[in-house]
């Protein structure tokens, strides 16, 4: 198995249909996921990171470079998407492995944080922390912007980098969707 990092503009059409096959069968099949057979859930990433046994995507993780706004202050983030394994192969160090190079790629970026929305306890082994925010952010679903709210998600999640200090007080703007 090897890992390799590719650019979105980089993607193929070949990866981009595997990688939309494996988000569905991680995801719970075709009921329900939302994916609809995309290798994005709302919108395109700016780099894959991927598992493969020869030529088969058997993980996934997708990470995208974004500024929000913690308070006053533009903070800029990594965020995660998309952390994914073929449910032939849970349990074999495959999220794992992506997360260490999420991270470890992350930290050479001009990044504070990695963030992500989700509740795996695997995150927590990795170091990320759970936050209860309040968030503004975009609204999206069934491939279209909805609405713009200001809530809590019980699933955020952030990972300091470079020894800043996240504000568990502050009101985070997304300025975008969640990831």
């Amino acid at each position: 198995m090897k890992i390799e990092q590719i650019s979105e503009l980089s993607l193929t059409a070949d990866d981009d249909r595997q990688i939309g096959v494996l988000l569905e069968k991680a995801f719970g099949g075709k009921s329900g996921s939302g994916f609809g057979g995309r290798s994005y859930y709302k919108q395109r990433h700016h780099l894959r990171i991927l598992v493969r046994d020869q030529e088969k995507v058997l993980g996934h993780i997708a990470l995208l470079f974004r500024v929000i706004r913690v308070d006053k202050t533009f903070v800029p983030v990594v965020g995660l998407a998309e952390v994914a394994t073929h449910p032939a192969h849970a349990g074999q160090g495959i999220a794992s492995a992506l997360l260490k190079r999420a991270i470890a790629h992350s930290q050479d970026s001009l990044a504070n944080f990695i963030v992500l929305f989700g509740d795996h306890p695997i995150y927590a082994k990795h170091g990320f922390q759970s936050m209860k925010n309040p968030l503004r952010y975009v609204v999206m679903g069934g491939g279209q912007t909805n609405d713009i709210v200001t809530r809590i998600e019980d699933t955020l999640m952030v990972l300091p980098l470079k020894g800043v200090i996240w504000d568990t007080e502050a009101k985070v703007d997304l300025m975008g969707y969640l990831f």
